[in-house]
């Protein structure tokens, strides 16, 4: 089995700035909410610390677990359970979900599948799974630590196939990807975007974004981390701390990539994509070549969330919690939102007209435009 580092981007941290203290966050100044946005709606889960944290969306409902165990399905547009469910083992993913079936997977190392809020089963993986599972085609797909692929039968548990990819002897316990397109499914392995066919695990395709480099194991390591951003057939993701790119996935081909500095996945649109690096600088990108247009240095050292791409603005949340919104077009500052004061623990989510935040503490925010 792999050797899973805890707090890679943590030790990151202390490597990039000489020493064991980051430098201080930059002062935001007065808010001036050029956008009005109203706190619709509050909820509540146990605490998050120590779990990846993925806030799964299928129309106006939104999935998510705690680290103890606790899974949630909540009514976006007002707050409210639509079920819970208490596993009572700790998790160490995020949720996948298809609206019947809701996948998460344990510290122990198994998978738990659950219908309408009731657990129907849980088979042991070979490694622990910090990736969210995907659920899809009646199927459950688990991209676990070691690097190995697997499809479950969603409805019995059934082990339909396993792939096992080699790789670095170090990982990275963090959330990667793991997504249907089309008819293909896409995992990120090491630095590469790899499609299978779903329905027994034979490689399509394989499109590098980033390769080993360094002297040593923690210098070699690469991954590829969410959330992504997909528009049709291309898919724009980032290798830990090395690059972004886009791959065309009916093809499986690299359409670019550019040096990226970050430990976050990205967002965007079919003209722009965005990003935060492992500083705070907020970086936008166009999509058609990776050409930098724009880069902010606002939210500086403010360990920040990927964001998310919402209208005109783009959302991010920091350590502080704190949900910052930046104009698309040049970073400007158009609102900041208030939460519990711990940290946001997930890219921010939008379901139907709701901005979805969650925190270290377990508090879920509804915000909505003014």
């Amino acid at each position: 089995m792999a050797v899973a580092l805890t707090a890679l981007v943590g030790i990151g941290g202390c490597s990039l700035w000489g020493g064991s203290s980051k430098p201080k966050p930059k002062e935001l100044g007065p808010n001036v909410p050029v956008l009005p946005v109203r706190q619709a709606w509050t909820a509540k889960v146990g605490s998050l610390s120590g779990v990846q944290v993925d806030v799964h969306v299928l129309g106006s409902t939104i999935t998510l677990a705690s680290a103890g165990g606790e899974v949630a399905a909540l009514d976006a547009r007002t707050g409210g359970d639509i079920w819970r469910a208490r596993l009572n083992t700790p998790l160490a993913s995020g949720v996948g979900s298809d609206g019947r079936w809701t996948a998460v997977t344990t510290q122990s190392g198994q998978v738990v599948v659950l219908d309408g809020g009731r657990e129907i089963w849980r088979k042991p993986l070979p490694a622990q799974a910090y990736t969210a599972p995907l659920v899809a085609g009646n199927r459950v797909f688990v991209l676990a630590a070691d690097r190995s692929l697997s499809a479950f039968d969603a409805a019995t548990g059934y082990r339909l196939w396993t792939q096992q990819r080699p790789g670095e002897p170090l990982i990275l316990r963090q959330g990667g990807v793991l997504m249907a397109v089309g008819d293909t499914l896409v995992a990120g392995l090491s630095g590469r975007l790899v499609g299978f066919n779903p329905d027994n695990g034979v490689v399509r395709w394989e499109a590098p974004l980033a390769s080993p480099r360094g002297t040593n194991d923690v210098e070699r390591l690469v991954e590829i981390v969410g959330p992504t951003s997909r528009v049709g057939d291309s898919i724009c993701a980032r290798a830990f701390q090395a690059t972004v790119g886009c791959v065309n996935a009916a093809r499986g081909a690299v359409a670019w990539t550019q040096p990226a500095n970050g430990s976050e996945g990205i967002h965007g649109d079919d003209t722009l994509l965005f990003g935060t690096e492992s500083n705070g600088t907020v970086i936008a990108w166009r999509r058609a070549d990776g050409s930098r247009a724009w880069s902010s240095e606002r939210l500086q050292y403010r360990d920040l969330t990927a964001p998310l791409l919402l209208g005109r603005s783009v959302v991010i949340g920091d350590s502080t919690g704190l949900v910052h919104l930046l104009s698309r077009e040049d970073a400007a500052p158009l609102n900041r939102l208030t939460t519990d004061g711990s940290a946001i623990a997930a890219t921010p989510v939008v379901a139907g007209d709701t901005l979805v935040v969650v925190t270290r503490n377990g508090g879920v925010y509804g915000f909505r435009p003014d």
